[in-house]
């Protein structure tokens, strides 16, 4: 009856292949197919989602596909999946709208509207899926399409790059080119996805299946199994590096960081709404099952429950080092949609955070909602500061915000709809990013997770500093050198203008309606998400933990507003005095170093490695085996024959056999000599040989 839902997925493949047919037609035409199959996607998942919300139960459409390994293809729609198909399909459609201006002079739109349809496509189907394999498959797809879009400007120019060109840090080049950063993304997100797949393996060994629906009902059977064979722990941990990977978690956040050669709008899309929250997703989809695993053993008497909780623990603390760590990078960086980065990861370091901590209280609820409202106003407020990034940068051409500056004169929409978001990344009330991160950090309080709540709450205050500082050195902060944008910055059309404007409005209207709206929000989850019950949560505003989170976030606004419009300062001046201000600086603008050991060790080991293994295996070894054993040895072989076996078959059939013919030859010829009685003698002889071999093969009696 519904099956028609899975177009909700379907209609952007579908609108990518029609893209390549039409590779020889206008680009706005292909522009048009992209934007309206990404609509109807939209539309459908709307209507799927209304659906589930009046009958209180998934809606559930599937089709056999693998047999044998009980695969099928469909569309799940529960309270998780449907909501986060809005968020996707809304915010995509969006983003694409932005994109017919923004990349209305690019000559490779026909290979850009190709690989866009198809990561939403992609990202569609595996929030989608109600197994692990389709699942895969759209992750997959969205890591292709990612690789594709991020490297779009592959000749490489220097103002596609990120990172200071010419900068190095511990002799490590930290500039980055488009098609160099596309390899990164790729190689990063493909390292978690092999554990993902160990994960996805072992489940299927025990379940025979690897259905949401199954592994749930299986949480006895395959964690007390796993238990038991001591192999509990390590399959958690290789299950979630996937997640970790896609999501930028540390130590696999470098790869978000040069992502941003790519052109904006692949930014708000890849790195702002979607592909880095399907890490998120994963964690959401899987933190319930988990936890009625932890329950099981628990009813078993087994210690594997202790296990998972463990398991909880490292995840929340790992989110909360990533948000911290990402934090104090973006607050001394010069790059636009870099500082924008940062914030990206620093954020999914809150949504692990608060899903992870979430599920240490022993109930799933309180970390999906909480995760979950985190991951869609960050995914409102992040997508329209990036594509306003997009429009300022095309204004001012520059990237780095040394180059801009009291641009709030001649882009007041632009400023208005930028600063209204960066309200609800700083965490103020009324707008929605105070309550879905005080939410988070509330998940950190009720599970007590001291160290992670600490770090998230120190990371609030960071978080308003850099995106205060931003907002002033962008759009308030003048210097002389500023002066040259008088003349030429304006605002973007409409199709790039409306969309970041309208997100930055729903940020704060979602915020204005949160209060109102949040326990509705909290029995949807409960009542129709995979693996959840009903059960008391407590949501809300905690004074205990507002207070203070409040405090050190209008600390570092205030802080942020009396360096860089107070006291008009330019920090460079004084931190570059102080030798202990300036390494810190230069750590923290170097990204902890941990880009430069990750080529130290990683890169440049297995490249040591690789020459090590070709001079001492592939030159000593294989090299002279092949190259020098062998065709000796069969050069040696050669000439021994020929020395021997030749000069014997030489002489016996040029000499031996020559003269053995010719013997018998001239006793032939004294035969035939010319008297009538040899003749008529042989003759005889001959027909008695004759008679006699008939008579013998004949058979006949003597």
């Amino acid at each position: 009856m519904h099956e028609f839902t899975i177009a909700a997925w379907l209609t952007p493949y579908i609108g990518a292949a029609i893209i390549l047919l039409l590779y020889k037609t206008g680009d706005r035409v292909k522009g048009y197919v992209a934007v309206l199959s990404i609509l109807i996607a939209a539309l459908v998942s709307t209507y799927a989602a209304l659906l589930v919300h009046e009958h209180g139960k998934p809606l559930y459409v599937a089709f056999e596909w693998v047999e044998s390994l009980d695969v099928t293809i469909g569309a799940y729609f529960d309270s998780l999946s449907s909501l986060m198909a809005l968020v996707v399909s809304w915010l995509s459609f969006l983003i694409a709208v932005y994109s017919l201006e923004y990349m209305g002079e690019d000559p490779g739109q026909t290979r850009y509207w190709f690989f866009f349809s198809f990561f939403v496509g992609s990202m569609m189907l595996l929030v989608l899926s109600d197994n692990l394999i389709t699942m895969f498959i759209g992750w997959e797809g969205t890591g292709l399409a990612s690789y594709a879009l991020i490297g779009h400007w592959f000749t490489d120019e220097e103002e596609r790059w990120v990172g200071d060109p010419g900068r190095k840090a511990l002799g490590i080049q930290m500039w980055f080119e488009p098609s160099h950063s596309g390899l990164r993304a790729l190689v990063f997100t493909r390292l978690g996805d092999v554990g993902l797949l160990v994960g996805i393996a072992v489940l299927h060994l025990i379940l025979g299946s690897t259905g949401f629906y199954e592994i749930l009902e299986g949480a006895k059977e395959w964690s007390s199994l796993l238990y038991m064979r001591g192999l509990l722990g390590i399959f958690l941990a290789l299950f979630i590096l996937g997640a970790l990977a896609k999501s930028a978690q540390f130590p696999f956040h470098e790869w978000l960081v040069t992502a941003m050669t790519g052109p904006t709008s692949v930014s708000a899309l890849i790195h702002a709404a979607t592909m880095v929250k399907a890490g998120v997703y994963f964690l959401l989809r899987f933190v319930p099952i988990f936890v009625v695993a932890e329950h099981a053993l628990e009813y078993l008497h087994l210690p594997g429950a202790g296990i998972i909780k463990d398991f909880f623990a490292y995840i929340a603390l790992i989110g909360a080092f990533t948000a911290f760590l990402m934090a104090t990078m973006a607050v001394v960086s010069r790059e636009l949609k870099l500082i924008l980065a940062f914030s990206t990861a620093s954020q999914l370091g809150y949504m692990f955070l608060g899903t992870a901590a979430g599920a240490l209280t022993g109930e799933s609820l309180l970390g999906v909602i909480a995760g979950f409202s985190h991951l869609a106003s960050h995914a409102i407020f992040k997508a329209s500061l990036f594509l306003a990034a997009g429009a300022i940068i095309h204004a001012v051409h520059s990237r780095f915000i040394d180059d801009m500056g009291g641009l709030a004169k001649d882009m007041r929409v632009t400023f208005i709809a930028m600063t209204l978001a960066a309200l609800s990344l700083a965490g103020l009330p009324p707008f929605m990013g105070f309550w879905s991160k005080d939410m988070v950090l509330l998940a950190g309080y009720e599970s007590k997770a001291s160290i992670p709540l600490l770090l998230g709450v120190v990371t609030a205050g960071l978080t308003a500093a850099y995106t205060f500082r931003m907002i002033f050195r962008v759009f308030l902060y003048k210097t002389s050198g500023d002066s040259h944008h008088e003349h030429h910055v304006h605002e973007p059309g409409k199709l790039m203008l409306v969309p970041y404007t309208l997100l930055a409005i729903l940020s704060l209207l979602f915020g204005l309606a949160w209060p109102f709206i949040e326990e509705g929000i909290l029995e949807w989850f409960a009542r129709g998400t995979l693996g959840i019950e009903e059960g008391v949560v407590h949501i809300g505003i905690e004074p205990e933990l507002a207070a203070p989170t409040l405090t050190i976030v209008f600390a570092g606004i205030f802080i942020s507003y009396y360096v860089y419009q107070y006291r008009l300062a330019t920090p460079m001046t004084y931190i570059s005095r102080n030798s202990i201000l300036n390494f810190l600086h230069k750590f923290l603008y170097d990204r902890w170093f941990i880009n430069s050991i990750y080529y130290k060790v990683l890169v440049r080991g297995f490249r040591t490695l690789s020459v090590v293994t070709y001079k001492f295996i592939d030159r000593l070894v294989v090299d002279n085996f092949y190259h020098i054993f062998l065709p000796t040895s069969f050069m040696r072989l050669a000439l021994d024959t020929r020395a021997k076996l030749e000069h014997w078959i030489d002489e016996g059939f040029h000499i031996y056999l020559v003269n053995g013919i010719l013997g018998i030859s001239g006793r032939v010829r004294r035969i035939q000599n010319g008297i009538l009685n040899y003749y008529i003698v042989m003759l005889w002889l001959g027909l008695s040989i004759i008679l006699i071999f008939l008579w013998l093969l004949m058979g006949w009696p003597i």
